[in-house]
């Protein structure tokens, strides 16, 4: 084919970029809710979605509402790549493009089904990659309503008004292929789908499921016949709200030199320990990764979760803060907003001004979630006792203690690295007898496992020990699970004891910052290692308190 190099028009060429689109990020979940996010601008007040499974592997995606519906021109229009601007800027749609590319992130076919009245004929068009790809044009298909399809369109729709969006040739819905298409495990990998987009649905469009909310229109949502009950993140109910009235509002400079604003609430949520679990289930779902800014635009969630750069993200003992952050469009540009409206980016001076405002409350989420961990640690108390006395009665080879300062808390001692070594490290005296060797405690603000010290339950004849933080989540979330097993526990305090003893007997001025960068990375990856183990329950914990008080009868 001849180009004429003059020509400044330079057409995409079809194929390449209808399938290249498919790849913009979208995952099921963000997919559907651009959908649901087209009904309710076209003011919605039904949505139903239905994902279907055949016999045979086929898989459907229906999303029916009962919204204004649209002709030929306004069918035609809403297929276009680059739709026409929304007359209503407030629209959750944006860009003209969330149909087109979140329909074709899952399926190779998809259509619309639509009419303004139930007086006039259903109209549909398709666009089918298959298709633009053989013959390499923009060109949609335009075939009757099947019926099925019309049966589906009565069923999500109503008999009135409404649009019905139909995903055929979903080769994305599912990650892989079955042996047995349509078969058991390919039913329990759809229903998990559908679960997680109820969930999904429950958070992102809490406002407009909310009937007690007025400051939005209220939409009922039903995926595969049941309704979606809103998940309001911030649990007002039980939740406390820090932030002062003069924190809340965010001015904002736009390019016209405009003032618009943004809105700031700071919740602090219930510890999950002051709930039962069917609440903290249903109400909160106190984890690491809900902690952080929930941000709404124009009512929508439109990012859920993490710090944005502004904290650091995933350390469990700031689960309890989560940050309502509202805009509307006119904040669009000012935000960087994506196709899928699913994420923001915040100015380096205002992610400074945020970290700024924020800091107490963060803190302060911190000092609450290591409270309730420090009540839970005192309830159930290891029993380290056994530990200590075998390490008193074996009293392995370590570094030899010439001199202890526990004013300035550094200590002279003879180790492999030679004689007349000083160390910097904790010197704790009168401790509890049964504990000169190992104990947990609850004020070790470095944030490792472990730490050497110098102990002694006097103010002389100082050992090697080790104290362990009561506030990792290696112990919350393993350490306590072993409580009622003695010898499990003995074999992380002598553990934890020998690393110490280790460090102790081979360090220097010069290397001690060497080991602490090691306890400081052992520290860092058990934490990410568990992220998502869950930590015990109130019913784990008092059935681990009744053992212990069992394992120290019996000693």
């Amino acid at each position: 084919m001849s180009t004429n190099l003059d020509d400044l028009v330079n057409q995409p060429d079809p194929s390449r970029l209808i399938y290249g689109l498919r790849d913009t990020g979208y995952d099921f979940n963000t997919a559907a809710a651009d959908i649901i996010d087209n009904a309710i601008a076209a003011n919605a007040t039904e949505v139903n979605v239905w994902v279907d499974l055949q016999p045979d592997g086929r898989k459907f995606v229906y999303f029916g509402d009962n919204g204004d519906g649209m002709d030929a021109a306004g069918l035609h229009g809403a297929m276009r790549y680059g739709a026409a601007r929304r007359a209503n800027a407030k629209s959750l749609g944006k860009f003209g493009l969330g149909l087109k590319t979140a329909s074709s992130s899952i399926c190779l076919r998809y259509g619309l089904v639509s009419r303004q009245s139930g007086e006039t004929e259903l109209r549909k068009l398709e666009w089918d990659l298959e298709h633009v790809g053989d013959i390499n044009d923009w060109k949609m298909l335009r075939e009757p309503v099947t019926k099925q399809e019309a049966y589906w369109y009565g069923e999500l729709c109503g008999e009135d008004k409404g649009t019905l969006v139909i995903w055929s040739k979903c080769d994305r819905l599912l990650s892989k292929d079955y042996e047995e298409p349509g078969g058991s495990a390919e039913k329990r990998a759809i229903k998990g789908r559908v679960d997680k987009l109820r969930e999904h649905v429950a958070l992102v469009f809490h406002r407009y499921l909310s009937e007690a909310n007025t400051d939005f229109p209220t939409v009922r949502i039903t995926i595969n016949g049941d309704t979606v009950s809103p998940f309001n993140p911030f649990y007002p109910e039980r939740a406390e709200q820090v932030l002062p009235s003069h924190a809340r509002v965010i001015p904002m400079q736009l390019e016209d030199g405009t003032i618009h604003n943004a809105t700031m609430n700071a919740w602090i949520l219930p510890h999950s320990k002051d709930m039962t679990d069917a609440e903290n289930a249903e109400k909160a779902r106190i984890n690491s990764r809900s902690q952080g800014f929930y941000i709404h635009r124009e009512g929508r969630i439109i990012h859920h979760g993490g710090w944005l750069g502004v904290f650091r993200s995933d350390d469990p003992h700031y689960s309890l803060l989560r940050v309502e952050f509202d805009f509307d469009h006119k904040l669009d540009d000012a935000f960087k907003i994506d196709v899928k409206k699913s994420r923001i980016l915040f100015d380096p001076a205002l992610e400074e001004a945020l970290r700024a405002t924020l800091s107490p409350f963060w803190n302060e989420a911190n000092n609450r979630y290591r409270r309730k961990n420090k009540e839970i640690a005192h309830d159930v108390a290891l029993n380290h006792t056994s530990s200590n006395r075998t390490i008193e009665k074996v009293s392995p080879k370590g570094a030899a203690v010439v001199e202890v300062d526990a004013a300035s808390q550094e200590v002279t001692v003879n180790n492999n690295r030679g004689s007349g070594i000083r160390l910097h490290i904790p010197v704790n005296n009168n401790v509890n007898p049964n504990a000169v060797y190992i104990e947990a405690v609850d004020d070790i603000t470095s944030g490792h496992v472990w730490e050497p010290a110098m102990r002694s339950s006097g103010d002389s004849g100082h050992r090697i020990g080790v104290r362990i933080n009561k506030h990792h989540d290696f112990f919350q979330k393993i350490y306590m699970r072993t409580a009622a097993l003695g010898d499990a526990v003995e074999g992380i305090d002598f553990l934890l004891w020998a690393f110490a003893a280790a460090e102790q007997n081979n360090s220097d001025a010069e290397l001690a910052r060497t080991f602490e960068d090691i306890r400081e990375e052992i520290s860092v990856s058990l934490r990410k290692l568990l992220k998502d183990t869950p930590a015990p329950s109130q019913k784990d914990l008092e059935e681990l308190a009744a053992a212990v008080d069992s394992v120290e009868g019996d000693d």
